[in-house]
């Protein structure tokens, strides 16, 4: 017998009672725009609504868990410590405030941190932490002291601690000593390929751990080094390290470390997401070839840097290394020599959000990291390197500090998605790559609470929909602001998404069914009756719901439908129909089991007819 499903989709949200306003669920909204009218602004709060909207929708899933969160934030290099030390004492502790506190700040709760010189660095000369004059060497380490660091850089990191006691942080090399390398130089070359100086190296970096324990900075993750690929580093610390020199350092590096510091994770590669043209075409698979060797057992995963490739190559190895973990750990913004501020500010702001908050947590990424936590306003103090960096806050002439879009690009993660949160699935439309629609993505904080971070990628206001458990709010954004949207209530679903891997669709309809909302099937042409999307889904599976979502391509939903199921692909049950009246259309049936399932148009009208995801739920 068929039956008309219930379509959960009306043309607004319904109306609260007054009488259940009190109870209903309650949004938190802070908006950043790129034009700085609004900075992480708290607007009045929403709320959950118990109908469902014809705008494209964001549906929350708590349910569906990907990785866990370490932290988001930036590095408190020898150029930003130099500054933050240099501010009077009442700005200094202000600013600090500001970076760390988790209340009157934005709680930056990852830092990586230089092990020794970098470009970033206020020092006249690079350094190491066994620097010893040349031709000449220290095997037994006798010189190593992180006396330098004592100075500036460890009374900032114990600040930050007691600011914010959940910050993590992560240790990195650009060089080592430069007795250990072939050029004797803290710039460019290699290791030597001797056992003698893996062990020393190993036993080098296990000294800095010990140390900065000893000193209040526990180290949590530590990688071999920074940009093992970057073989012409521009006058400043860096070492080109092929895949068969970082197997041998991780492999004297790991035992050691388990002994002497059991809480520090390792992490291998460190570099961009694809090989830049600068760097040449050799070991382009370097993180695979690490994580496929003897060494990967003594690593926690791959981290990744912003300055080539995107950040799908993050979910291309994790699908491919699925035990182990993928932390983001550098981005800096940067800006022309006559760029006006606000281009600057607009601009990272509108590429920051899409790629290194949304683009690297969608894509695995365990922390999203910057690079300069300050510059000043001419991007140094620097020492070789880059010119053009900017960081989270510009220290002025003045003394005066001022905040920068990647204070608020971090800030609209750090402040909201604690440690420990985990992402949790949503629908998003936008990609990284820039094509004008709403991206996102959720956390389910430890204590129960959700922070949602969305983006509208386009130049003009957008209206969008969120959706939880069975409760709907619907909100604009101005465009190319970024906002994070917060509730306590714990808001599930009564059904659970059924597993689409290994099924198919016809015609042509693998966009449809790839759990991406940013991709779509259509087909091509206005909409008419008797055309079709076909799924197949493997082997009969259970479903009380269909959800048939058009995504942000407006319009491009099924003016009518038919839903059809069959068992063999020949004979076909029609279980629901109705009309559509919005982006998601949603249908409930009765417990229904079936391998494979159609959607039929059949209405018309002269807009395309697109699926951008099409789910199962039981």
């Amino acid at each position: 017998m068929r039956r008309t499903a219930i379509v959960a989709l009306l043309a607004g949200l319904t109306a609260v009672p007054a009488a259940e306003a009190s109870s209903a669920p309650q949004v938190r909204v802070w908006v950043t725009t790129p034009d700085r009218a609004e900075l992480m602004h708290e607007r009045p709060r929403v709320t959950f609504g118990t109908g469902e909207s014809a705008h494209p929708t964001i549906v929350v899933d708590p349910g569906r868990r990907y990785q866990e969160v370490d932290g988001f934030g930036a590095s408190i290099t020898d150029s930003s410590a130099e500054l933050l030390a240099g501010l009077a004492p009442a700005a200094r502790a202000e600013t600090m405030r500001k970076l760390f506190d988790p209340v009157n700040g934005i709680g930056v709760s990852f830092l990586r941190q230089p092990v020794g010189s970098s470009d970033f660095t206020a020092a006249a000369e690079h350094y190491t932490y066994d620097d010893v004059p040349a031709g000449q060497t220290d095997f037994p380490l006798k010189h190593f002291s992180v006396r330098h660091d004592e100075a500036k850089i460890l009374p900032l990191l114990r600040e930050a601690k007691r600011l914010n006691p959940r910050l993590k942080v992560m240790a990195t090399p650009w060089s080592p000593p430069a007795w250990m390398k072939d050029n004797d130089s803290l710039v460019g070359g290699r290791l030597k390929d001797d056992p003698k100086i893996y062990d020393a190296y190993a036993r080098y970096l296990v000294k800095f751990v010990q140390a900065y324990a000893k000193a209040g900075v526990p180290v949590d993750f530590l990688s071999v080094q920074n940009e093992p690929q970057n073989r012409t580093p521009d006058a400043y610390p860096g070492t080109d390290m092929p895949v068969a020199a970082q197997i041998k350092v991780i492999e004297a590096l790991g035992p050691k470390l388990r002994l002497a510091s059991p809480r520090t994770k390792i992490l291998g590669y460190d570099h961009n997401w694809a090989t830049h043209p600068n760097d040449g075409t050799a070991e382009a698979d370097y993180p695979y070839q690490i994580l496929n060797s003897g060494a990967a057992k003594w690593l926690a995963g791959t981290a990744y840097h912003c300055y080539y490739g995107d950040p799908s190559a993050q979910t291309a190895l994790r699908e491919a290394f699925p035990d182990k973990g993928i932390w983001f750990t550098e981005c800096s913004g940067s800006k022309g020599a006559t760029d006006p501020p606000a281009k600057v500010f607009s601009d990272t702001l509108r590429w920051h959000a899409r790629n290194v908050v949304l683009g690297t947590t969608r894509n695995w990424a365990r922390s999203a990291v910057n690079w300069n936590i300050a510059l000043d306003s001419t991007g140094g103090p620097h020492n070789g390197g880059c010119g053009t960096c900017t960081g989270l806050v510009t220290v002025q002439p003045d003394g005066s500090v001022v905040t920068d879009a990647e204070y608020y690009t971090i800030g609209h993660l750090s402040k909201f998605v604690k440690p420990g949160a985990r992402r949790i699935a949503s629908t998003s439309f936008g990609t990284t790559g820039w094509n004008g629609q709403i991206m996102d993505a959720a956390f389910r904080n430890p204590d129960g609470s959700t922070a949602l971070v969305v983006h509208n990628q386009h130049d003009d206001p957008r209206s969008f929909a969120v959706n939880a458990g069975d409760r709907t709010f619907e909100y604009t954004l101005p465009g190319g602001a970024l906002a994070t949207f917060t509730w306590t209530s714990r808001l599930h679903s009564r059904l659970d998404a059924v597993s689409l891997k290994g099924a198919t669709a016809s015609p042509d309809g693998a966009l449809a069914i790839d759990d991406d909302a940013s991709t779509r099937w259509s087909n091509g042409a206005a909409q008419a009756p008797g055309q079709f999307l076909q799924v197949d889904l493997g082997r009969r599976k259970d479903f009380r719901r269909v959800a048939v979502d058009s995504g942000g391509n407006l319009g491009d939903y099924a003016r009518g439908w038919e839903l059809s199921v069959s068992n063999d692909g020949t004979a076909w049950r029609s279980i629901a129909s109705g009309a559509g009246v919005g982006q998601l259309t949603t249908v409930d049936v009765r417990r229904t089991s079936a391998r494979y399932v159609r959607i039929i148009s059949t209405g018309a009208a002269s807009n395309w007819w697109s699926i951008a995801d099409f789910r199962l739920y039981n």
